[in-house]
């Protein structure tokens, strides 16, 4: 699962706008608010979700799962 904030981290390590990945995943602006607020992606419907993570990996965002050593994070695909 998501968490708000890699989808702000791999928002930013790609440079986009909020209204980016809005257009970028089909949603609306507020949708993509609220996924990013305290309220996060599990709020969501899951298809938004993926819709969110389709469209960040497609711009080279790598989701990086929490494990014991540390927390979710994003990386950038090599080029």
């Amino acid at each position: 699962m998501l968490t708000a904030a890699q989808i702000r981290a791999a928002r930013a390590i790609v440079d986009w706008s909020g209204m980016q990945l809005a257009t970028a995943s089909g949603l609306s602006l507020p949708t993509i608010r609220r996924m990013e607020s305290d309220k996060g992606p599990g709020r969501s419907a899951a298809e938004n979700v993926v819709a969110v993570r389709v469209a960040l990996e497609s711009a080279g965002v790598i989701f990086v799962a929490e494990d014991a050593v540390a927390g979710p994070g994003v990386r950038l695909k090599r080029s």
